[in-house]
């Protein structure tokens, strides 16, 4: 069929991107139920490519953007990486998880993609390749606002980079929803700290779902600097979670309902990275 491609190597799929008008499938699960029954123009499903699944460890962290949710809950990673794996498993059921990917997460760019926030603490960046060439962002760069990319036409996300001093300590995830699982979030958060000799050396801290777009909460972060262990939560204080939010009223939750929980959040996964 010519309105459908499969291709079997990265070099095929850059030379149909490059032509233009192809409509990249990477998992569906989110492209699906934005374009209802089926999906209209041609369709460039990556899922064949081996070249852009699996996790290695190679100056850091390399995940290929065609890697599923199920392979990275289930990978062997170290305990910096935890929140993104919790967040593996809550994103969507088994099937949705199996099947959906953390390039297609990222390129969604959702402002509820829960990927976002575990990956952010994780200084994250992506590798975007086309037939001319290959560059590198920050995560926090890729990701322009709800539904909007940094990608360029011609461009594949390939592979999402954690690099190797983000490979230090330990993360955690939390997302409040109307129920426990397969929900999308009111609200959720990533914390990722290195403790040395008792007290913080390293935070991290990002909300999702509280803004346009997932961000990091860096007054937060320099209030936990220097902090002993069993007094950190007593560091996170309201102002500073809502000095980075921007939420909005919506129909899963009104915009100070989403601040007071995003407080409550980073408290719990502040909590759990150093528990």
């Amino acid at each position: 069929m010519s309105d459908y491609a499969c291709p079997d190597s990265l070099t095929d799929a850059l030379d149909l991107i490059s032509s233009g008008g192809w409509r990249v499938l990477a998992g569906g699960t989110d492209l699906y139920p934005v374009a209802g029954r089926c999906l209209s123009g041609p369709v460039l499903d990556l899922s064949g490519l081996s070249q852009m699944q699996g996790i290695s460890r190679e100056d850091g962290l390399r995940i290929g953007a065609a890697t599923s949710w199920t392979a990275i809950a289930e990978a062997s990673l170290p305990p910096a990486l935890q929140g993104l794996q919790q967040a593996a498993r809550q994103i969507g059921g088994r099937q949705i998880q199996a099947a959906g990917t953390i390039g297609g997460n990222l390129c969604n760019a959702s402002p509820a993609a829960d990927g976002v926030p575990p990956l952010l603490v994780l200084d994250a960046e992506v590798e975007l390749i086309s037939r001319t060439g290959t560059r590198r962002l920050p995560l926090g760069a890729f990701l322009l606002g709800p539904r909007k990319t940094a990608l360029q036409p011609g461009e594949i996300l390939a592979t999402v980079l954690v690099p190797e001093d983000a490979l230090a300590g330990r993360s955690a995830f939390h997302k409040l929803g109307a129920r426990s699982h397969l929900v999308i979030s009111i609200a959720m958060l990533a914390a990722r700290l290195v403790v040395k000799d008792g007290r913080i050396a390293k935070a991290a801290v990002a909300a999702g779902s509280c803004s346009a777009v997932a961000v990091r909460l860096a007054e937060v972060e320099a209030a936990l600097l220097g902090a002993k262990s069993e007094a950190a939560v007593e560091r996170v204080r309201p102002e500073d979670v809502a000095a980075a939010l921007s939420p909005i009223d919506d129909v899963r939750a009104t915009a100070g309902y989403r601040t007071g929980a995003a407080v409550e959040l980073v408290r719990r996964a502040v909590a759990e990275a150093l528990a």
